[in-house]
């Protein structure tokens, strides 16, 4: 699964710590969904969503055999 996690966060100029801390879970797990080697669960992806004001789908993207 893609992701803008990178990007967002660039855009709002915070660190993979403050968007961590914001949706209550490790820094190593937000670097772990930027890298795209781990995929969050649905409850995890809205709040990150939220965190941006974006949809889900404007920040997941589900790749050929996800």
């Amino acid at each position: 699964m893609k992701n803008r996690i990178r990007i967002e966060r660039a855009t709002l100029n915070i660190t993979q710590a403050e968007l961590a801390e914001r949706v209550q879970v490790s820094r190593q797990t937000i670097n772990a969904i930027e890298a795209e080697k781990y995929s969050p669960s649905l409850t995890l992806g809205l709040k990150i969503a939220r965190v941006f004001g974006k949809t889900v789908d404007e920040i997941f993207e589900l790749e050929e055999g996800d």
